[in-house]
């Protein structure tokens, strides 16, 4: 068998190691090849080049063609490839067919999609196994490509699946399949929303009638595709199987926990939560007891609304993880009264829906590439700023707010106009930095007094 890797970044470099552990002649590709990524390819076994012009010479007798994550569905070497009939093949779809021919057989997947919230379910739907007494993985579009996972003494997978991982999947299912929402994003890659609602339900396109299919129906893109499904669908939210009501989180068999007992209740907290109890109790991974003990000892990952500090009446909170619209307008209505910091780089969404929270917004502050896109959502509606830096953002923000206001860092866009390596995470921290180093320096300045 012989197999085309193009990209050689994390989740390309496990498939590579993947492929080669399944005995496939492995060639690969980059759009940039540079000292690092030769040395990554020669530890692997592997030359490394640029695609020529000529694909076909490249892709000759190539079985299955690997593009990492995020690589363009309308690249040339996927155009190339599809036109040869090769098959192009996502990392979780090569893991998942590895687990299959697992000796011993499959070990549980839980799988979560959606635009924004992904990352924390989860982490939530981990935490809830832990508690049970399993032995989870959280992989795909984490740190841990899931194909590296698989050779990793664990008894669970937990698979973040991004709309690029699921673009290219057939077989790949998951026990229980959480689909959170939809909204505008990554349309530079997809094309049109439409385009990327399909990759989406691909989470739930191969599963069994005995799997789960877990939605949260608020959303009616998530809600319609619900009812098409051919696994047990379970409805999460006002009127669904699993809902808050009477500040208790309950399942179908009756109350799970108090909300009280969650260490963050903003409305998308316990919606995440409700989803990932509803995986893990429906797919019989865990009990009611067991969600109880891990979201009520849950711990939010960072730069998602993570509190900062405070100076002189003015909270300063972390979302950098925000980079669309849809989850910058979910920040900024879990606060009174806010002045935003937004922008960066656009992914080809239309920053309007930005302007629904205009009833919440003291000032916005635009920073990066999209500032020019941010400001233009509100014209007249708020004060408005530009910044150059994010120093100059934290700044004019401090001079914007008042005692009682929140400063969000919510930019509703990608982070690599000015943090091209460290990105959302690097961003959030330079936030912090700033923000901290203010405080400091305020609480240094002496107030004077007699003596």
């Amino acid at each position: 068998m012989r197999s085309h890797v193009h990209g050689l970044g994390i989740a390309g470099a496990a498939t590579v190691r993947a492929l080669r552990r399944l005995g496939h002649i492995v060639t690969v590709t980059d759009d940039v090849v540079d000292d690092s990524r030769r040395a990554l390819a020669e530890s692997l076994g592997c030359g490394l080049s640029i695609p020529a012009n000529d694909l076909g010479a490249l892709l000759d007798g190539v079985d299955m063609l690997f593009p990492a994550p995020g690589v363009p569905r309308d690249h040339p070497m996927i155009r190339a490839a599809r036109a040869r009939d090769v098959q192009v093949m996502s990392e979780i779809e090569l893991a998942y067919r590895i687990e299959q021919d697992r000796p011993g057989g499959p070990r549980a997947m839980v799988a979560v999609t959606g635009t924004d919230g992904k990352t924390t379910t989860v982490a939530m739907v981990a935490e809830i196994l832990r508690a049970a007494g399993r032995r989870p993985v959280e992989c795909g579009n984490t740190d841990i490509p899931m194909v590296d996972a698989t050779e990793m003494d664990v008894d669970t997978y937990v698979i973040e699946c991004s709309s690029f991982r699921l673009q290219w999947c057939e077989q790949f299912r998951a026990d229980a399949a959480i689909w959170l929402n939809l909204a505008a994003d990554h349309l530079d890659w997809h094309g049109d929303i439409a385009d990327y609602a399909a990759a989406k339900a691909r989470i739930w396109s191969a599963q069994r009638s005995d799997d789960v299919a877990v939605g949260v129906i608020g959303d009616p893109v998530v809600a319609e595709h619900l009812g098409d499904v051919s696994s047990r669908a379970v409805r999460v939210g006002n009127g669904g199987a699993y809902q808050v009501v009477d500040g208790l989180l309950r399942g179908p068999d009756g109350p799970i926990m108090a909300v009280t007992d969650l260490s963050r209740a903003l409305p998308h907290d316990l919606t995440n939560a409700l989803a990932a109890a509803a995986a893990c109790i429906e797919s019989g991974l865990a009990t009611p007891a067991d969600v109880a003990v891990g979201l009520g000892r849950f711990a939010h990952p960072p730069h998602r609304i993570s509190h900062v500090g405070t100076l002189n009446g003015v909270v300063f909170v972390d979302d950098s993880k925000a980079t669309t619209p849809h989850a910058a307008v979910t920040a900024v209505r879990a606060f009174e009264r806010v002045v935003l910091i937004a922008g960066g780089r656009n992914k080809g969404v239309d920053m309007l829906p930005l302007a629904s929270a205009v009833d919440r917004l003291r000032g916005v502050i635009a920073i990066g590439e999209s500032a020019d896109d941010v400001l233009g959502v509100f014209g007249a509606a708020v004060p408005t700023r530009r910044a150059a830096s994010m120093e100059e953002a934290v700044a004019a923000a401090v001079d914007m707010a008042a005692t009682g206001d929140t400063v969000l860092l919510s930019p509703a866009c990608a982070s690599f106009d000015w943090y091209p390596t460290g990105g959302y995470a690097a961003r959030g921290d330079h936030f912090s930095r700033v923000v901290r180093s203010m405080i400091e320096r305020t609480a240094s300045v002496p107030h004077g007094g007699g003596v």
